[in-house]
């Protein structure tokens, strides 16, 4: 009987030995961000942030969350990213931006949105296909100032969608680190951009008192006041009075 016991329970260890690599066996994460200008999570992985990013640095790839959200880690278990108090390299360029992707995974895609301190921006349509892996959008005609772009890769056929947030200080003499107009990246649409027109409202002045919803003209863009504001200049904070309405 002693010897029966012994051969089952040699038999229930065997099995749990093999049995367990496959059920602890974590899933492929592999699947893109963006490498030029460098996204935060880029930032982490080539070691050039000044604080360390924790385990971000080792799958910038997989900044992977539900659709819809406006975070740069998109609400997933990478929360530094979302850390604005952090002292995030910020990248000079001209107000042409060309965002390069390195994608791991090509994901069959439905939108690519682009995001100027939490107003759309632009978008590229991906037609529920898989892009190429080295896929760039060029955003046109960004304000000037410093910037956070929140990026939303959205794929076609699950609820989830992968972020990254490119710090950036555009300026007028600036210059498009990527170069290059969208290529594999197809026709988009900028709600928010473009070259600068003809303006309408009435220049932004220093001296002005504005008020909530007051709209102004500032280098080729139209502003709207989200609060009561003076002397601040539109499109220099991330974070400001200022909402980019878009180009004249």
């Amino acid at each position: 009987m002693k010897r029966l016991r012994a051969a089952l329970l040699a038999a229930v260890v065997g099995a749990t030995a093999i049995i367990a690599p496959i059920a602890i066996a974590p899933s492929a994460s592999a699947h893109g961000w963006i490498t030029s200008p460098a996204s935060r999570q880029d930032h982490c992985a080539k070691g050039t942030t000044s604080f360390d990013c924790g385990s971000i640095k080792y799958e910038p790839q997989s900044v992977e969350a539900p659709k819809g959200s406006m975070k740069c880690s998109g609400g997933s278990g990478y929360a530094i990213l979302d850390d604005a108090s952090k002292p995030w390299p910020r990248t000079t360029t001209g107000r042409d931006v060309t965002f390069q992707w390195n994608l791991t995974a090509n994901h069959a895609t439905s939108v690519w949105e682009y995001f100027v301190d939490g107003q759309l921006f632009a978008t590229f349509d991906g037609g529920g296909v898989q892009p190429p892996k080295d896929i760039s959008h060029t955003l046109k005609g960004l304000p000037l100032g410093n910037h956070t772009i929140l990026a939303r890769w959205n794929v076609s056929n699950t609820v989830n969608a992968f972020y990254n947030c490119v710090d950036l200080t555009v300026t007028a003499d600036g210059t498009n680190p990527g170069g290059g107009e969208n290529p594999g990246g197809g026709e988009g649409e900028n709600p928010g951009g473009g070259e600068p027109g003809t303006c309408t409202d009435a220049a932004w002045a220093s001296t002005s008192v504005y008020t909530g919803g007051a709209k102004v003209s500032h280098d080729g863009n139209v502003y709207e006041a989200k609060w009561w504001t003076q002397n601040n200049v539109p499109g220099s904070e991330a974070w400001g009075p200022w909402k980019l309405i878009g180009a004249c």
